[in-house]
């Protein structure tokens, strides 16, 4: 029997938090963080809500991670990502020791992989699942702003 917990589920899941951003006008990328086929920790972007630029999703989903399991380390668990992380959350990335990254679409301009910072050296990393779905999630965000302005 298949699993169905796979990474395309748990990239649909992230994808949700990513339209939850869209509608409140934040930068559309959601993150869940898993362990055991288990979601711990979920977010979305929350930069403008907050007026803290440190309220990026996958900030948000560690947070979350972190205080569901208890402490400071991520090992075990993988978060899936809408966009790939910026050098920010890829450092966040690093100190919680995150056994695994997935994530949907590249950012050519800020990812931390163009801006060359490294994850801790165990983490596996996973690109382009739901890539398509992000990416013209992204799209349709921007356009819109610009249309509003």
């Amino acid at each position: 029997m298949k699993n169905p917990f796979d990474d395309n589920y748990f990239m649909k899941k992230a994808l949700q938090e990513a339209e939850s951003a869209f509608e409140m006008g934040e930068v559309p990328v959601g993150a869940v963080v898993v362990i055991k086929d288990r979601i711990i920790g979920k977010a979305h972007n929350l930069t403008e809500q907050l007026h803290d630029v440190t309220a990026h999703a996958e900030m948000q989903a560690i947070t979350a991670a972190s205080n569901f399991l208890g402490g400071k380390y991520l090992n075990g668990c993988t978060m899936y990502v809408t966009l790939e992380p910026c050098q920010m959350c890829a450092g966040a990335l690093y100190w919680s020791q995150i056994s695994r990254l997935v994530y949907a679409a590249r950012d050519l301009e800020r990812g931390f992989q163009v801006m060359g910072t490294n994850l801790h050296p165990k983490t596996e990393v996973s690109s382009g699942i739901l890539e398509k779905e992000a990416a013209e999630l992204l799209k349709r965000f921007f356009i819109q702003k610009r249309n509003l302005n």
